[in-house]
């Protein structure tokens, strides 16, 4: 099991920013796709963003359009996750995951968990006042 290494998150007030980053070992990167994944207490997960590789390609759900950006840095095998304008309804663990990239059919089945191979351990993002 390969694991990946999120860090970024903490506690925020609302309207603030924070940026995740989603480290993955340098034999993983290539030829993949990443998700950032997020699940709070009763929620089901939600795959939030996601980036291909090769063709800068990225999705995002709705409910973080216009207010989340996902970018990728090949040099440093890092994935990372911009956050802006954060409101409680926001508040999770957020997790990085991988899986092999193929654009048409990750169009199609990114907000999959099952899709996904390698997972990060998850950091806490908190949006309180």
């Amino acid at each position: 099991q390969v694991y990946l290494a999120e860090s970024g998150g903490g506690l925020v007030q609302p309207g603030g920013s924070l940026r995740l980053s989603c480290v993955l070992p340098g034999g993983v990167f290539a030829y993949r796709a990443t998700t950032w994944f997020r699940q709070s207490p009763g929620k089901e997960r939600e795959g939030v963003a996601s980036i291909g590789s090769g063709d800068g390609a990225t999705f995002y759900a709705d409910s973080v359009k216009g207010r989340f950006t996902i970018s990728r840095d090949d040099a440093k095998n890092t994935v990372y996750l911009q956050m802006n304008n954060l409101q409680p309804e926001d508040t999770a663990v957020y997790r990085c995951a991988t899986r092999p990239y193929r654009s048409s059919y990750h169009s199609r089945i990114w907000q999959s968990p099952d899709e996904y191979d390698h997972w990060g351990q998850g950091t806490q993002v908190t949006v309180s006042s």
